[in-house]
Parts: C-alpha cells; sequence; structure tokens
C-alpha cells in the first residue's frame, strides 16, 4: 500500500480538488504498475467523487463535476425505465471497478448494466460513459481488453454506441443489448430541459402509448 502513497501526494490532491464542481478534474500519472495500481484502489475504497481508469502503466482519476454527474444520472434513469416498461431483468452495477491483470486494464464507467444478475467478477454487458474533458487513455482499447460486449459514450450532446466484435468495436446506430431502443429518442429527452422526474414520466409516457417492442 505504501506504493500507491505518492499517486495520492499534492499535486494530485490540489488537481482533483473540484472548486465549484462546475466541471470534471483530471490527473493522470505514467508508469504505474499493475500492483500500485491496485493499492491505490484499496487506499481509496469507495471514495465518492473519484473515477479510476489504468492502462498498460499509464493511470487516469477524475473527478467528476455537476454536468458531468447530472447527464450520466439522467441517462440512467431513462434506462432504466426503459427496461422496467420493456419488462426486461435489468441489473445496474454503478461504477464498480473492473479489471484485468493480464490485459493490464481496469477502469470504473459511469453505469455499466447486466439483463438478470452477474456474478462476482463478471464483466457486464454494457458500459456507459460521460465524456466531459477526454482523457489520455483510449477507454475503447480498456473496454475491448475487459471484453464489455457494448459500450455507449454521451459526448457533446451526442450518443454513439460501440459494439465489439472480431475486429474489435465498431460504432452502430442501434444497441445490441437493447435492441428495441430507439436511440434518437433517448438522447432527445435525455438533454430536455427541465427537472428529471418530468423527463422519465414523458419518457414512460411515450413507450407505453407506443406498446412493446
Amino acid at each position: 500500500m505504501a506504493a500507491a502513497a505518492p499517486l495520492l501526494a499534492p499535486p494530485a490532491e490540489r488537481a482533483l480538488a473540484v472548486a465549484d464542481g462546475s466541471e470534471d478534474q483530471l490527473f493522470v500519472v505514467h508508469d504505474v504498475s499493475w500492483e500500485e495500481y491496485e493499492a491505490l484502489l484499496a487506499v481509496l475504497g469507495d471514495r465518492a467523487g473519484v473515477r479510476v481508469t489504468y492502462c498498460e502503466g499509464v493511470l487516469e482519476l477524475r473527478s467528476p463535476g455537476g454536468p458531468h454527474e447530472r447527464r450520466k444520472k439522467i441517462l440512467a434513469r431513462l434506462v432504466e425505465a426503459y427496461a422496467e416498461e420493456a419488462e426486461l431483468p435489468l441489473s445496474g452495477y454503478g461504477s464498480m471497478t473492473l479489471r484485468k491483470r493480464l490485459a493490464e486494464r481496469g477502469v470504473e464507467p459511469d453505469e455499466c448494466y447486466v439483463l438478470g444478475t452477474a456474478e462476482d467478477g463478471e464483466i457486464p454487458e454494457l458500459a456507459i460513459e460521460v465524456i466531459e474533458k477526454s482523457g489520455t487513455i483510449d477507454k475503447l482499447s480498456v473496454y475491448a481488453g475487459l471484453g464489455v460486449p457494448e459500450v455507449w459514450f454521451l459526448k457533446k450532446g451526442k450518443l454513439s454506441i460501440h459494439l465489439l466484435g472480431a475486429e474489435g468495436y465498431a460504432e452502430a446506430g442501434q444497441s445490441r443489448f437493447l435492441p428495441g431502443l430507439d436511440v434518437g429518442e433517448l438522447t432527445e429527452l435525455m438533454l430536455r430541459q427541465g427537472d428529471q422526474t418530468t423527463v422519465v414520466r414523458a419518457w414512460r409516457a411515450r413507450l407505453r402509448e407506443r406498446g412493446p417492442r
């Protein structure tokens, strides 16, 4: 655990401190061993407000701001409402840490899901990331190394879906995980102004009017 201490010392703490919560803060460390990465995870524990990504010796710590958390929350609520209306056995696992030592990769998505329930150590079927500030690590490379079948990125108001195949990820217009979901409609509602409960109610009303798909 002592090996990870320098990663938590200033200026890292200053870099991750969000002065007013208005934007994401990012701190990157190079030449970090897997043992140091795991020690850092142990030190952080369930500390709120810090997401850790690791890829082949590069460590990225992100402290998300208010806009980031607001967008990821409304997206999660809409996805979960869709699953309820479609009677899908969706289980969410939030920002749980996904990692594989052999692949030298680890990540904490904003949200992740499986249909049914996940066993200990199981990789989720869908991971969601809100990108407010781009880092140095290629997140798709991390998720590919972990074998996550589907990844969504929300960046600058655009929701992109990436499906894992034999040649890596390919962008797609439709979710494989939630095939009946209208992605354009979901994005339009997600970006709508107003309180989240009102937006979710509008989404449920549309889904009920349309019926099962």
